[in-house]
């Protein structure tokens, strides 16, 4: 079953000081932090932030440029799966009655859905496997982390930096 998700947020992790977007459920309470290269986040960030004042696009801008000119439709992003710590996203597209989904990072795949207006999923089973592998870890830091993500409000979430 795939969970419907926002972007809630995209910040710097105080531990690894590492770029985290953050999803969060649409219809339920559920966050999934997943942590991001910078220059992903800041493809993001410029999406989030509409920022329109580059003169050339930006390789998801690119992506979006070129589907949209051989006619095909992305119909939505899906965090499919989590294997050893690492995410893995679906892109699903349409193209003359054609469905086909495309292996991609969850970065990528969320900097495009942003571009294309789609709706974004995880599937519910790696929204639990995340929260498992959160629980059985023995740090603190990631613990307390998850808890922090968990409780984060708008004032929290503010403008991303790098």
């Amino acid at each position: 079953m795939e969970l419907e998700v926002k972007i809630r947020g995209l910040m710097m992790d105080p531990v690894t000081n590492m770029p985290v977007v953050v999803l969060k459920e649409t219809a339920g309470t559920g966050v999934l932090p997943i942590w991001v290269g910078i220059y992903e986040a800041n493809a993001i960030a410029l999406e989030i932030e509409k920022v329109q004042t580059l003169p050339r696009p930006m390789t998801h801008d690119l992506l979006r440029n070129v589907l949209t000119g051989l006619n095909v439709h992305v119909s939505r992003v899906v965090v499919s799966d989590l294997k050893d710590d690492t995410f893995y996203a679906l892109i699903w597209m349409e193209r003359d009655g054609q469905v086909l989904a495309m292996d991609s990072r969850p970065s990528d795949a969320l900097a495009l859905a942003l571009r294309v207006d789609c709706p974004i999923y995880v599937e519910d089973d790696v929204m639990k496997r995340s929260r498992t592998a959160t629980a059985v870890n023995e740090k603190t830091s990631s613990e307390e982390l998850r808890s922090w993500l968990e409780n984060l409000n708008d004032e929290d979430l503010g403008r991303y930096k790098m």
